[in-house]
């Protein structure tokens, strides 16, 4: 949206358009210059939608003869409300007229009646669009409940929209349409149940609706639960609706939604459509469900980059959209931590800074403080019978965790919260191992999306730590086996290991099944910087001893990886070597590794690496931008890695972590 003199000067009349920085920044990247004062020729004017301040931008259109600019969130916006306070991450920026409004032809009726929409690549990127919203559950507002019980299928769900709204009277609609939908909903379907969907800012008491409980009988019932809109559709027989953005989604969830207004979805072929007026007749072509979704959500929206500060795909905003969405939704009725060192409380408050934080290393009291629905949290390895016993989460570093080792007070970039066990004690099923056996009926774009993950990681060459290295020595020619040494007294060492538990101990189950190897011993970089316990002299039983050297270049060197537990075995699966496992990760027991460990009888599932993948780095932690300081998709964790934007700790850490390590291994602090 720019020509040889630059962006186009936008004149605006709306005090929105200069408070909201997300909305003006939005502008500037799509080639819009805001300003105030008085257009000259070849000017635009900027006005909000049909909001009552438009009034002001039209008639000053209507003076000077300058066209207009209109401007509405786009159909995923935000986790909450703007009026809650969420910047927008879409817009659409109509030059003929509103999306919502049939009277005159907006960009997008256009858009869909003349494009062609027969691009193989933009309709796979709606149909992968489609399947992410409904797995994601995301919808333009997103603060739903997802652990809410859905009502019992088989009923017909009637929209309610609230009094007023510009795309109720942009339909010509008023109460007596919605009462009339709600007689035909009955008539046409006379022995099923009638829900009413009650609109977010009628529950939240905002604005009115066009139903109330009077409406309620023995078969019609209000239902103002936070329920996540592809929840109701999928237990509904029927959707009857006059323009609610709800229709369009019913549309995505299968429907043939009832509509009684003339949303930008209606006269498409995709609709019935009870009051066709004259309109619609302007809509003379039949779309497909990806045809509507290419023209809405990919073509027709500016969508907004958070993290870089530039326009973005939907595939990115998807992606912004589900991890903000889930950190509020898992947040933001507070949190009791218990178990969390004070080094690392500030970066937990951070992780959790849609929600208050308590902290406290006294079970009981941690018990007594929970309040529901606030949540209980433990640190996993401090976690007592007595908080298992009251369901506390447990919280763990996440698999791609830092530039830097937690023991010397790095903060984590992700962290997993597990409701069931954690990763890595296979005695009890954990949130990870059912994600896993789940993973075998992944869709097609979240197996896409965690194949680019894999080979993002591949090609930026990270790890959990991501620690610079040596040069690797002359490496001898032959089967080169790497073992990567482990911090001895680790977690997953005590519950993941049987008759295999010490560094020594599998140099020698290595060296015995493979006398003739090369093997390359790897110690663990906690135990290299002198941090935690575990180090020995393997010069009698391997044949390199690599020390401070990148794990990511020993695995471009050798032909299988043999290990206890280390997260380098996964690491190598990514990678295409083979993996021995002595122990019993979580990686193991799928059918993906060599399994030498103890057997876990509940891994019966048979993932593929991409299952594992998706599981492991996208579905089971979450993420934490330290530049935005934001909930983010792993791929900008990635990405921070990779371009070493993270904060970088001063050398009070450092010192401060030698001392952590003294105090661990005297006896008197055990």
């Amino acid at each position: 949206m720019t020509d040889a003199a630059g962006p186009r000067r936008l004149y605006v009349y709306n005090g929105g358009f200069l408070t909201q920085s997300r909305i003006r920044r939005i502008l500037s990247l799509s080639g819009w210059d805001v300003r105030l004062g008085k257009p000259s020729e070849g000017d635009w004017i900027g006005v909000w939608g049909k909001s009552p301040t438009s009034p002001r931008g039209e008639k000053v259109a209507e003076l000077t003869g300058n066209p207009i600019l209109r401007v509405e969130d786009a159909f995923l916006r935000s986790v909450r409300t703007g009026r809650d306070g969420d910047a927008p991450l879409g817009l659409h920026l109509d030059t003929k007229g509103v999306h919502f409004e049939a009277e005159h032809p907006s960009d997008l009726e256009t858009l869909l009646n003349d494009n062609p929409l027969d691009d193989t690549s933009i309709l796979d990127t709606a149909r992968a669009g489609m399947a992410w919203m409904t797995a994601g559950r995301l919808s333009k507002y997103n603060s739903h409940d997802l652990t809410l019980t859905p009502p019992d299928p088989g009923y017909v769900l009637v929209i309610d929209q609230t009094r007023g709204d510009a795309s109720v009277a942009g339909s010509r609609a008023d109460a007596n349409t919605f009462r009339e939908m709600l007689f035909y909903a009955q008539d046409d379907y006379p022995g099923a149940r009638i829900l009413i969907k009650t609109h977010p800012e009628t529950v939240a008491g905002h604005r009115q609706g066009y139903f109330d409980s009077s409406d309620e009988s023995d078969r019609v019932k209000l239902i103002d639960a936070p329920f996540a809109p592809q929840v109701l559709l999928e237990g509904a027989i029927a959707t009857y609706t006059v323009s609610s953005q709800m229709g369009f989604e019913a549309i995505l969830a299968g429907h043939r939604p009832v509509t009684f207004g003339q949303p930008f979805y209606a006269g498409w072929g995709l609709t019935d459509d009870r009051l066709p007026l004259d309109r619609l007749s302007r809509r003379k072509r039949n779309l497909t469900r990806a045809q509507l979704f290419a023209g809405a959500m990919i073509l027709y929206p500016k969508w907004y980059d958070p993290y870089g500060d530039r326009l973005a795909t939907l595939d990115q905003t998807l992606a912004t959209l589900e991890a903000q969405s889930r950190a509020w939704r898992e947040d933001h009725h507070g949190t009791i931590a218990h178990g969390i060192r004070l080094w690392k409380r500030a970066p937990i408050r951070r992780f959790l800074h849609t929600g208050k934080v308590r902290f406290t290393d006294d079970p009981g009291r941690a018990i007594a403080m929970a309040d529901p629905p606030q949540r209980l949290i433990s640190w996993a390895g401090k976690t007592t019978p007595e908080l298992e016993t009251v369901g506390a989460i447990r919280v763990e570093d996440g698999f791609i965790r830092s530039r830097g080792l937690g023991a010397e007070l790095i903060p984590p970039l992700s962290l997993a919260f597990d409701d069931l066990g954690i990763y890595y004690d296979p005695s009890q099923e954990s949130r990870l191992e059912r994600l896993i056996a789940a993973s075998e009926a992944l869709n097609d774009t979240a197996r896409a999306r965690a194949n680019r993950l894999k080979h993002s990681l591949i090609a930026a060459r990270l790890s959990k730590y991501n620690l610079a290295g040596q040069p690797l020595p002359n490496l001898p020619e032959g089967h080169r086996i790497l073992v990567p040494g482990q911090v001895e007294d680790d977690a997953s060492i005590l519950k993941g290991t049987g008759a295999i538990r010490t560094n020594r101990a599998l140099l020698e189950a290595a060296r015995a099944a493979n006398p003739d190897a090369i093997l390359i011993y790897k110690p663990h970089p906690d135990v290299e910087a002198g941090l935690r316990s575990g180090d020995l002299d393997a010069s009698d039983l391997a044949d390199i001893v690599t020390r401070d050297t990148s794990p990511m270049d020993l695995l471009d060197h050798v032909h299988d990886v043999h290990t206890m537990t280390s997260l380098l075995g996964f690491e190598a699966l990514l990678r295409g070597i083979k993996v021995t496992c002595y122990g019993t990760p979580f990686y193991a027991g799928w059918g993906l590794t060599t399994d030498l460990g103890p057997p876990c009888p509940r891994r019966t599932a048979r993932p593929d690496l991409t299952g594992l993948i998706h599981a492991a780095l996208i579905d089971y932690p979450r993420y934490h931008d330290p530049v935005t300081n934001t909930a983010c998709p792993p791929e900008i964790a990635l990405q921070r890695l990779a371009e070493s934007e993270i904060p970088a700790p001063g050398p009070f850490n450092r010192s401060l972590a030698k001392l952590q390590g003294l105090f661990a291994s005297t006896p008197f602090w055990r």
